[in-house]
C-alpha cells in the first residue's frame, strides 16, 4: 500500500469503534517504509511516516471532539515536532491548555492517548499549561529546545500561539545562555563516547559526527535568527551555501543508516550493534558478503561522521565568535597573512591557501608557535576551501609539497598539534593517495578499536610522547631511544606507512613497504634510511609476535630473534615502534604483562647482540644469579636452606631462567610451609600480587592427575579471568608445579583480597572435588557470536625435543578447558601455554609432548589437529 493510500484509508475513518482500521493503517505504514527503504528519497520516508502519524493523531482527536475543550493544542515537539519520524522513534507530543484543566478534559485526554497506544504508537506525551510548560523550560534546556521546534497539529491555535510568544526571543533564554547550554549539553555527550565516533558500536544518533551533532549546529542558529530552515540560515549568513548542502547530504546518509537499523532490529535501535551490521550493510546495498560488506558500510560512516565533526567544531566556534560577537582579548599579529587571536591562528587574507604547499606551509608555520590551540572558524572555512579546491590531486605529486612535507617530518615539534590538525581537516588524506584509502577504514573485530588512520594517528601521538617529560617518565627506555635517533623522522615515517597497507587484500606489512620505498624514492631519502624503514615496516608486527607467542626465555628463540633484528639499531626502532603500536590499538590492550615480556626480549636481544658470549652462557648466569638471590630472600625469612636446595633438586634448569628471584622465593617457602603443615598429599593453591608486574600469579602444586590444568583454567574462566600465561613442570615424585599469570577480563589487575580469597577458595573446592569435570555457566558475550573465527594450526618441533602448537579460535567460554582436556584425551603432557586473547580472537601458544616424552610426530599432531577442530568448531555454534 502506498503513502497516500494509506493517508486516505485513515481519513475515511469515521467512529472510535474502527480501531482495527487504525491498527491495520499503522502496520501498512511499517509495510510501506519496508517495501520503499530502497528505491524513495529518504527524507520522503522520515518525513512520510511523521505525516502518516499527524493524519492519525489528528483523526483521533476529532473523532474524540477535542477541539470543543478547554482551548487545548495538540503541539508536535522534538524530532516529531521537525516533521522527522524514523520508523521506530517515539511519538512526542505537548497537550497544551491555557489553565489547568477540569476532570472531564483529563479524562477525555486518557482516552486519547489510550487510543493512540492501542493503535500501536509509542507516545512520549506531557499535559501542560501555558505557564507550566514556560517555567519547565526556563530550567531545562532539552524542554526549550523540544519547543523551538516544536509544531501545532490540532486544537487551539490561540494557545498554541500564547506559548510561542512567551518562549520566542531572549524572554526565555538568550542566544549566548541558550549556546552556552547546548554546547555544554553536547560536550557531556561527546565525553560519553570519549570524544570519538571511532566505536565498534557506534550510536548513529549520539556519537559525536552523528546526527545530534548536525541538530545542533541547527538548534543554536534557529534559536538567535529565528529561522526555520536551512536556506534562511544562509541569507543571514551563518553557512554558506555549499555547507548546508554538505550538512543536508550527511544527514541523509545517517538518515539512511539509522532508518535501516531500525527496520532490521524491529524497534527504536540507534547503536549499530554487531548483531544487526550485516543486514544493516547489505539493506543498504554493500553486499551480502558479511564482515566485508560492513568494513565498507562503516568506512563510508565514518568519512561521514568527520565531515559531520568538523563542520560542527566550524560552524559553532563561528556562532560563539562571531554571531555572539565574542569580544577579543590578545591579538597577536605574526605576519601581514596571519595572526593569533585569543590563542586561535586567524587568516588575515583570504588568499592564504591559494596552493597545495602553502596549505603545508601553513602546518609548517604552527609548528614553531606552540602558543597556538586551534584554527579560528574564519581560517578553518578557508582550509577547507583550499583543500577542495585541489581535490583532483594529491598534494605529493608535486615536488614543491613533498620539499615542505619533509620539513615538517624533521620539525621535532609537528607531531603535536600541527600533526593532530592535519589529520583531523583532511590534510593528510589531501596529501597521500594510500592515507586517503585507510580513512574511516574499520576492521570488524573486538581488537581494533579505532580506523586504520585513526589508530595511526594515535600511533604517532605516542611515539611522540616518547620526546616530552611525561613520556620520559612512563616509558624511559623509548625516551632514551628517541632522544638518541640521528633521524627520529625515519621512525614516523615507518609509523605512518605500518598499517598503509591494509584493505587491499594480501599481506598488509609488504604492501605498506612496497608503497614506503617509493615514497623513500619520490621524498629523496637515502637508500641507507630507505632499507630501515622499509625493514620496519614489514616486521612491524614481529616483535609482538615474538613476545607475546613464543618462549622467550628459550635461547633458541632469542638467537633466532636478535639474528632476525641484525642490529642494536633495528631493535630499538622496533621496540619503540612496537611498544606505541600495541597502546594505540585498544585502549584497554596495553598492560604490564605485555610491557614485561616485550622489555625482556629487548634485554635480551640486546645482551646477544652487543655482547660476546653466547645465549647458552648468558642463560646460566641467569640461572645462577636468581638462585642466588632466591636464597638470599628465603635466608631473610628464615627458611631452611637446606630444604630449599633440596627442593629446588627435583626441578628443572629451565624453571630458574624463567622466574625472577622473587616468585621463586615465594613458591618454595610457600610449598615448603604446606608440607611442613601435614604428611599427606598437599593440595597448595595459592595468589600473589606482588610477584609479578605482569598480573597476579597463582601457584598450583598439588599431585599429577588428568586435567588438572583444565579444572584450573576453567575455574578461572568461569570467575570472569584471563590467563595469559601458564607454566607446568613436574617433579621426579609425581608432583606438579603450575603458575598462571591472570587479569581481569578487562585487563586490569586484581586488587582486592576478598577477590583473591574468592578464586582462591573456587579452585581449591574443586580440585578437591570427586571427578574431573568443572562446570562454567559463563555465557558467550553477545558481541562475540556474530563474529567469525575460523580454527586455526600451526605445530613446530623445538631443540628440546618437544612441540610447540600455535592455535588461533574464537576466544569463547571455557576455551582453555576445552583445549586442555583434548591434550588429556590424546595422552599429551602440557608443559607451558601462553595466552594471548586479540579482541575475539584467542592465539595460543603450547609446548607439548607425548607419553613417552618427545615430540609428537605427523600422526599425533594430525589427531590432535583434527580433535582440537572437532571440539572448537562446535564450540563456535
Amino acid at each position: 500500500m502506498s503513502l497516500q493510500a494509506v493517508l486516505q484509508q485513515i481519513q475515511q475513518i469515521e467512529s472510535l469503534d474502527e480501531l482495527a482500521t487504525f491498527k491495520q493503517c499503522n502496520q501498512a505504514i511499517y509495510q510501506w517504509l519496508q517495501n520503499d527503504f530502497c528505491s524513495a528519497h529518504i527524507k520522503d520516508i522520515v518525513t512520510g511516516r511523521a505525516k502518516a502519524v499527524d493524519a492519525m493523531l489528528i483523526k483521533a482527536w476529532q473523532l474524540l471532539n477535542l477541539n470543543d475543550k478547554e482551548c487545548i493544542a495538540l503541539v508536535a515537539v522534538g524530532g516529531y515536532g521537525r516533521q522527522q519520524l524514523q520508523p521506530y522513534s517515539d511519538v512526542d507530543i505537548l497537550l497544551l491548555s491555557r489553565k489547568k484543566l477540569s476532570s472531564a478534559s483529563q479524562e477525555k485526554l486518557g482516552q486519547f492517548i489510550t487510543l493512540l497506544w492501542d493503535i500501536g504508537l509509542d507516545i512520549g506525551q506531557s499535559v501542560r499549561t501555558v505557564k507550566e510548560c514556560v517555567k519547565l523550560a526556563k530550567d531545562d534546556i532539552t524542554i526549550a529546545t523540544n519547543l523551538l521546534e516544536s509544531r501545532v497539529l490540532e486544537g487551539n491555535p490561540d494557545t498554541y500561539q500564547l506559548l510561542q510568544e512567551q518562549i520566542q526571543g531572549d524572554k526565555l533564554w538568550s542566544s549566548e545562555a541558550f549556546f552556552q547550554a547546548k554546547f555544554a549539553e553536547q560536550q557531556q555527550r561527546h565525553s560519553k563516547f570519549d570524544g570519538t565516533a571511532y566505536n565498534l558500536e557506534p550510536n548513529v544518533k549520539e556519537n559525536p559526527g552523528c546526527l545530534r551533532d548536525i541538530q545542533s549546529i541547527g538548534w543554536v542558529a534557529k534559536k538567535h535568527f529565528k529561522a526555520l530552515t536551512g536556506k534562511e540560515l544562509v541569507e543571514h549568513g551563518y553557512f554558506s551555501e555549499q555547507e548546508l548542502e554538505e550538512l543536508l547530504e550527511c544527514r541523509e546518509s545517517l538518515w539512511r543508516i539509522r532508518c535501516a537499523l531500525h527496520l532490521i532490529a524491529g524497534r527504536s535501535e540507534n547503536r549499530l550493534l554487531f548483531d544487526f551490521q550485516p543486514d544493516v550493510a547489505a539493506l543498504l546495498g554493500y553486499g551480502e558478503e558479511g564482515k566485508a560488506s560492513v568494513e565498507k558500510m562503516m568506512k563510508s560512516f565514518f568519512r561521514i561522521s568527520r565531515r559531520v565533526s568538523e563542520l560542527n567544531d566550524m560552524l559553532l566556534q563561528h556562532f560563539r565568535q562571531d554571531v555572539l560577537n565574542q569580544k577579543v582579548k590578545k591579538e597577536q599579529l605574526l605576519n601581514p597573512q596571519f595572526s593569533v587571536v585569543d590563542g586561535l591562528i586567524f587568516a588575515r587574507q583570504d588568499e592564504v591557501f591559494d596552493s597545495p604547499e602553502k596549505i603545508l606551509e601553513f602546518f609548517l608555520m604552527l609548528s614553531d608557535l606552540p602558543q597556538v590551540t586551534g584554527i579560528h572558524s574564519c581560517t578553518l572555512r578557508l582550509l577547507r576551501n583550499g583543500r577542495r579546491r585541489f581535490r583532483n590531486e594529491y598534494f605529493s605529486q608535486r615536488p614543491a609539497c613533498r620539499k615542505v612535507f619533509m620539513q615538517l617530518l624533521k620539525h621535532p615539534e609537528f607531531f603535536a598539534l600541527p600533526w593532530d590538525l592535519m589529520h583531523k581537516h583532511g590534510i593528510m588524506q589531501a596529501y597521500l593517495k594510500e592515507w586517503d584509502n585507510i580513512v574511516g577504514m574499520m576492521q570488524f573485530d573486538l581488537f581494533h578499536a579505532y580506523t586504520v588512520d585513526e589508530h595511526t594517528h594515535r600511533l604517532i601521538k605516542f611515539i611522540y610522547q616518547y620526546t616530552q617529560e611525561q613520556g620520559k617518565k612512563e616509558f624511559p627506555r623509548c625516551g632514551r631511544i628517541v632522544a638518541n635517533l640521528d633521524h627520529p623522522e625515519m621512525l614516523f615515517i615507518a609509523a605512518i606507512f605500518h598499517d598503509i597497507g591494509k584493505g587491499r587484500g594480501g599481506d598488509h606489512s609488504k604492501l605498506g613497504a612496497a608503497d614506503v620505498v617509493e615514497f623513500c624514492q619520490l621524498h629523496d631519502i637515502d637508500p641507507q634510511s630507505t632499507k630501515l624503514i622499509e625493514w620496519l615496516v614489514a616486521n612491524h608486527l614481529h616483535m609482538s609476535v615474538v613476545a607475546q607467542r613464543r618462549d622467550i626465555y628459550d635461547p633458541e628463540v632469542v638467537e633466532e630473534f636478535a639474528g632476525q633484528m641484525r642490529n642494536q639499531n633495528n631493535l630499538n626502532h622496533l621496540y619503540a615502534l612496537t611498544l606505541a603500536d600495541i597502546r594505540a590499538t585498544n585502549n584497554n590492550l596495553w598492560n604490564d604483562w605485555k610491557a614485561t615480556l616485550l622489555r625482556e626480549l629487548y634485554l635480551m636481544t640486546s645482551k646477544a647482540l652487543e655482547s660476546g658470549q653466547t645465549l647458552s652462557e648468558d642463560f646460566q648466569q641467569r640461572l645462577q644469579k636468581h638462585r642466588s638471590q632466591a636464597l638470599q630472600l628465603l635466608q631473610e625469612q628464615q627458611v631452611d636452606a637446606d630444604k630449599v636446595q633440596a627442593f629446588w633438586q627435583r626441578l628443572e634448569n629451565s624453571y630458574f631462567v624463567r622466574f625472577k628471584p622473587k616468585q621463586l622465593a615465594w613458591h618454595a617457602q610457600s610449598i615448603l610451609q604446606a608440607q611442613q603443615a601435614t604428611d599427606d598429599e598437599i593440595t597448595l593453591v595459592a595468589l600473589n600480587e606482588e610477584t609479578s608486574r605482569a598480573g597476579t600469579e597463582v601457584l598450583i602444586y598439588a599431585k599429577d592427575r588428568a586435567s588438572l590444568f583444565a579444572q584450573v583454567v576453567s575455574v578461572l574462566d568461569s570467575r570472569n579471568c584471563t590467563v595469559h600465561d601458564a607454566n607446568i613442570m613436574s617433579t621426579e615424585d609425581g608432583y606438579v608445579l603450575d603458575t598462571f599469570i591472570i587479569l581481569e577480563q578487562d585487563g586490569s589487575r586484581i586488587n582486592s583480597d576478598n577477590r583473591m580469597h574468592n578464586l582462591q577458595q573456587a579452585i581449591v573446592t574443586q580440585l578437591n572435588r570427586s571427578g574431573t569435570e568443572h562446570v562454567n555457566n559463563r555465557k558467550m558475550p553477545r558481541r562475540m557470536k556474530h563474529l567469525d573465527v575460523p580454527t586455526k594450526m600451526r605445530f613446530f618441533n623445538n631443540h628440546a625435543n618437544h612441540t610447540l602448537l600455535d592455535l588461533e579460535a574464537l576466544d569463547a567460554p571455557g576455551l582453555l578447558a576445552k583445549i586442555s582436556r583434548v591434550f588429556v584425551d590424546q595422552n599429551l603432557s602440557l608443559h607451558m601455554a601462553k595466552i594471548t586473547t586479540i579482541g575475539e580472537r584467542a592465539e595460543d601458544v603450547f609446548i607439548l609432548s607425548n607419553a613417552q616424552g618427545n615430540a609428537l610426530d605427523n600422526q599425533q599432531q594430525l589427531a590432535l589437529k583434527k580433535q582440537l577442530t572437532l571440539v572448537l568448531d562446535d564450540n563456535n555454534e
